[in-house]
């Protein structure tokens, strides 16, 4: 079956095997299906290997080339978990305000290196935005271009101690990964000179 003929559903619950045109086997629980867009949503085992999670995977049926339905459910399925709204809502509202953090920070021309010192500052310590070109975190420590260490200023004590640090492994880090791309690089030429 390609895509269901008129009047033809999934029940939510049941489990189907789908055949994408790119030659992929998803197979999962219809979790919900729409028949005016063809749009089936499955829940399929989680591609991290954790038990406990699943994937959910969205296929449009216009790209199927074969649907099994391997166990169909013809109870009514359980009810819905409810929601909670307000952290929703509040997950919502945090990543706007990151996005225009980030917005910010591009428009008022910080370079590269500023914008992913602040993305990983602010992994760690959430209390932590733009004044300008500086990075304040905590209302204590100012980070002004270029962004080292040497750049941190505040008032000595932990909060100091903590953001430099943060700033000297994110460095370390940014430099390593360099290294390692500058050595894939390098082997990756010597394969091809080899192979030549």
């Amino acid at each position: 079956m390609a895509a269901p003929g008129p009047g033809e559903y999934f029940s939510v619950g049941s489990h189907v095997s789908c055949l994408t045109c790119l030659g992929q086997r998803l197979q999962g629980e219809v979790v919900a299906f729409d028949y005016q867009s063809k749009m089936l949503t499955l829940k399929c085992a989680s591609s991290s290997g954790k038990p406990n999670l699943s994937d959910v995977v969205l296929i449009n049926l216009a790209y199927v080339s074969e649907v099994d339905i391997i166990n169909d459910r013809t109870e009514t399925p359980p009810p819905l978990a409810s929601l909670n709204v307000s952290k929703l809502a509040n997950r919502a509202r945090t990543e706007k305000e990151d996005k225009l953090s980030q917005a910010y920070a591009i428009s008022a021309g910080v370079s590269v290196e500023g914008q992913q010192l602040f993305q990983t500052i602010h992994k760690t310590i959430k209390d932590c935005k733009w004044q300008e070109k500086n990075i304040i975190v905590m209302d204590d420590v100012v980070i002004s271009p270029p962004y080292q260490a040497e750049n941190c200023k505040g008032k000595e004590g932990s909060a100091l101690s903590h953001v430099r640090k943060i700033v000297e492994k994110h460095f370390r880090d940014v430099e390593s990964q360099k290294s390692m791309q500058r050595s894939q690089a390098q082997q990756t030429q010597k394969d091809s000179t080899l192979s030549s």
